[in-house]
């Protein structure tokens, strides 16, 4: 781990996936992380949708800032919106208010309605805003700009050993699938594929834990003592100044935009 993490500078500068012609790429990703988390506790407490619209727009601007493909990564703020899709239908005929129109017997209000399209726009802004200035972040340039951000090490452990090991747990579930396929295995609803499936998380649990002492005896055999070794630091530059000032400006402008409306 402290090898990955030492080494992780190289990607911080050199790797085409972080630089790739973006202008959010060069800046300090320590800057990315709180200009990501400022953002997000801002739009969370605006309440009037101009206001709501102009934090969208401005996720937008940092979108088409980072040179992301705009079709995929719009595809995957579509599939978060999948999770609370339900909730911001149901809320319409939930909330009490003026009655806008009338489903099957069940009125939906207009104060209902203009609560699901806050939340709508809330989460798509803040989610956008992530995936655009934290999502593009190398894994271990991310674990380490959290660790200069005074993050507890045991955390950036957690967080560095979960990005490296849960697709091998994937490609172990697969491989213990196909097992199953194999002896002719067909899920279905009743008792045995029930048992079966417990079989089958019990196993994953025991691999996982017969890896992970693997794993460890690995790092201390390579003299790992629990702590990250970082060879080199972060560098704040101009370009990080100038971008803090402007989202700061433009956070200024959200909120001020926020009260004027209410």
């Amino acid at each position: 781990m402290a090898h990955v993490l030492s080494n992780g500078d190289s990607t911080l500068t050199d790797t085409g996936a972080e630089r790739s012609a973006s202008r959010l790429g060069a800046l300090d990703p320590r800057v990315r992380i709180i200009a990501a988390l400022v953002f997000a506790i801002t739009t969370v407490a605006l309440n009037s949708l101009p206001a709501l619209t102009a934090a969208l727009a401005t996720a937008l601007t940092l979108l088409a800032l980072s040179r992301l493909p705009a079709l995929p990564t719009l595809k995957r703020v579509a599939m978060v919106d999948g999770f609370i899709l339900f909730m911001l239908a149901l809320l319409p005929f939930t909330v009490p208010g003026d009655v806008l129109f009338t489903l099957w017997g069940y009125p939906a209000t207009w104060q209902g309605v203009a609560r699901a399209i806050e939340i709508g726009l809330t989460a798509n802004a803040v989610v956008l805003t992530l995936m655009t200035l934290v999502g593009t972040l190398e894994p271990v340039t991310l674990g380490h700009a959290l660790y200069r951000l005074k993050t507890p090490e045991t955390l950036v452990h957690l967080l560095m050993f979960t990005i490296r090991y849960i697709e091998v747990l994937r490609a172990e579930y697969l491989r213990l699938r196909a097992a199953m396929k194999v002896r002719g295995f067909r899920p279905g609803t009743n008792w045995h594929s029930y048992r079966s499936f417990g079989y089958l998380v019990g196993m994953m649990m025991v691999r996982a834990i017969e890896r992970s002492e693997r794993v460890l005896a690995a790092m201390k055999c390579r003299g790992f003592s629990g702590r990250i070794r970082l060879l080199h630091d972060f560098r704040t530059t101009r370009a990080d100044a100038i971008f803090a000032v402007t989202l700061t400006a433009i956070l200024i402008a959200l909120i001020a935009l926020d009260l004027t409306w209410r």
